[in-house]
């Protein structure tokens, strides 16, 4: 596993775990306008839904995808 695989896979680790605390400044960070995948992005969505914070939706509804 290379250091970019996980360098990726513990930054996306800390933002499910960001979104389930609501931590919206923590996940700006993470996020940092970055393309993601359309199936992580969807990931994050849900379970942005799941907690109800509309900022942070919006947040990873902006995400652009990478194609």
């Amino acid at each position: 596993m290379t250091d970019q695989n996980k360098h990726s896979i513990a930054n996306f680790a800390a933002l499910k775990t960001a979104i389930v605390n609501g931590e919206e400044e923590l996940i700006k960070e993470l996020l940092s306008n970055k393309p993601m995948q359309e199936l992580e992005k969807s990931y994050l969505l849900d379970l942005a839904k799941l907690n109800n914070n509309r900022d942070i939706i919006k947040l990873i509804k902006d995400i652009p995808e990478q194609k």
